[in-house]
């Protein structure tokens, strides 16, 4: 009989999987629903997610350069990285595309110490790898090494950040590499629509919106790079970030040994210009197509939004998460491809400022013949965040998005400094995903009602519409002042 029962109970469970089974296969019975709502993941309730990311140690060195470290023995690996006070921001008028061709020729031009070639050589025999890069408002640089090739590794980046050579021929590569993408500029339609929409927001000589030229690249010289890189790059404007398989002690010390002769310098302040764009008109909505041979219209519209440090940016991200930011939930999605079957392509974006105010856009793709219903959808439902306020579930799902998505900017050793360091960089405390993150938690509708209303301007949209140029102003002629913008052949 105890066998028997032994039996019995090992078949209850496959029993209870097959009825399970059965009841899903028919769609129907007596069982179905009963079994079905204790596994539903619909119904289930989890506690929201806790997680205390480790800290790393910040030590600033003699000559101002500081250093964040976080140790991770998992790997035999060390990644160091830099970011440098320095930017695009810097470019003359007539030179933009200084800083890139500086960046890019820190990394390919040598240094003091080694040629160009040895300094590929080197890395490859190493399988190490080297990277600069200076864009808008910073420089970064990056180390991966292996634990045993440290000192190498280490010795050439120092290199490339301090002394680096800019070989006449590197540097003429470096252009022409960069005129050819100038020349290929207008091959994309929806590359067109966002270096164009940024010119509608900011203004065309804004850092955030110029463009180099081909006549900016060719007039840059080795001389021009060497003083950007002298005049802009020094230790006390540079935060390194350490992560991988080390110990303190011996890697502080291989630092100030690398880095420790290398005096300060005068770090230019990061000072951008006030934004000129085109003013919208009292009750006229900026309006701008470009004539493009495309089946498809490229939509983009927005206008200015707030700071990161702004009170209001935990509601505005809801928002934007709730409208076109949250995939295939967000209402964007649901509405004008879902519902409508009007694009493939919809979404809503924020941006928020850090030094200067963010964006708040919306983008689109369709055909030519519902680009008037698209526009149109985009609008109601900004206007629609004004005018009532979002769901219970709505809430919820953009709230769990937000929490949930914080474990995920602390992914690994590196991601954390990462993140420490951008924080410092942009003047916000270190705590300030930890702040928002318990803002979220408390928002309500009617927060989130009152940040819409004082924040969302759909009678101030920037609109720009990439497609057929002699159709378009007709189509959009019901949203504002519409004008065609002509795009040189260079770009």
């Amino acid at each position: 009989m105890e066998k028997n029962l032994k039996r019995k109970a090992v078949r209850r469970p496959i029993a209870r999987i097959a009825a399970l089974a059965a009841a899903l296969a028919l769609g129907c019975g007596v069982g179905a629903p009963a079994l079905w709502a204790q596994d539903d993941p619909r119904t289930m309730q989890f506690e929201p997610v806790q997680f205390t990311p480790p800290e790393p140690e910040r030590v600033v060195l003699e000559n101002g350069l500081i250093v964040y470290l976080l140790e991770d023995h998992e790997l035999p690996l060390v990644t160091i990285t830099a970011t440098i006070q320095t930017g695009a921001w810097l470019d003359p008028s007539d030179q933009v595309g200084l800083a890139g061709l500086t960046g890019a020729t820190m990394r390919t031009g040598g240094t003091a110490r080694m040629s160009a070639e040895q300094v590929d050589q080197e890395l490859e025999q190493l399988a190490a790898a080297v990277s600069v890069s200076i864009g808008t408002e910073s420089g970064s640089a990056m180390l991966d090494v292996l634990k045993k090739d440290l000192p190498r590794g280490l010795r050439i980046f120092a290199d490339v950040l301090m002394t680096p050579a800019f070989d006449p021929s590197r540097i003429e590569l470096a252009k022409l590499q960069a005129i050819e993408g100038i020349r290929r500029r207008q091959d994309q339609p929806q590359s067109i629509a966002g270096r164009e929409f940024a010119k509608l927001i900011y203004g065309a000589n804004h850092p955030f919106a110029r463009e180099s030229s081909v006549a900016s690249v060719t007039g840059v010289t080795r001389d021009d790079v060497r003083a950007f890189h002298a005049r802009t790059v020094h230790p006390n404007g540079i935060i390194l970030g350490v992560t991988g398989d080390f110990e303190k002690g011996p890697m502080l010390a291989a630092l100030r040994e690398t880095f420790g002769a290398w005096p300060k310098g005068a770090v230019p302040k990061i000072d951008l210009p006030t934004v000129q764009a085109e003013p919208v008109r009292e009750g006229k909505r900026l309006v701008r197509v470009i004539g493009k041979g495309s089946q498809q219209t490229h939509l983009r519209a927005g206008h200015l939004s707030i700071k990161e440090s702004d009170s209001d940016y935990p509601a505005l991200s809801l928002l934007n998460d709730i409208l076109g930011g949250g995939g295939f939930r967000s209402r964007l999605f649901q509405d004008v491809r879902t519902k409508q079957g009007l694009a493939y392509s919809v979404g809503s974006s924020l941006r928020a400022g850090v030094r200067e105010q963010g964006v708040w856009g919306m983008r689109a793709e369709t055909k030519l013949a519902s680009t008037q219903e698209v526009v149109s959808r985009l609008v109601a439902n900004m206007e629609r965040l004004q005018q009532e306020p979002v769901t219970d579930r709505e809430l919820a799902e953009a709230k769990e998005a937000f929490v949930n998505s914080f474990v995920f900017s602390f992914t690994s050793a590196s991601s954390i400094v990462s993140r420490l360091i951008g924080l410092e960089y942009d003047g916000l405390p270190k705590d300030f995903l930890q702040q928002t993150r318990d803002k979220v938690v408390k928002l309500t509708k009617d927060d989130l009602l009152q940040v819409a209303r004082k924040h969302l301007h759909p009678e101030q949209l920037r609109i720009l519409a990439v497609g057929q140029a002699n159709a378009l102003p007709q189509v959009l002629s019901g949203f504002g002042e519409v004008k065609e913008i002509k795009l040189p052949p260079e770009g």
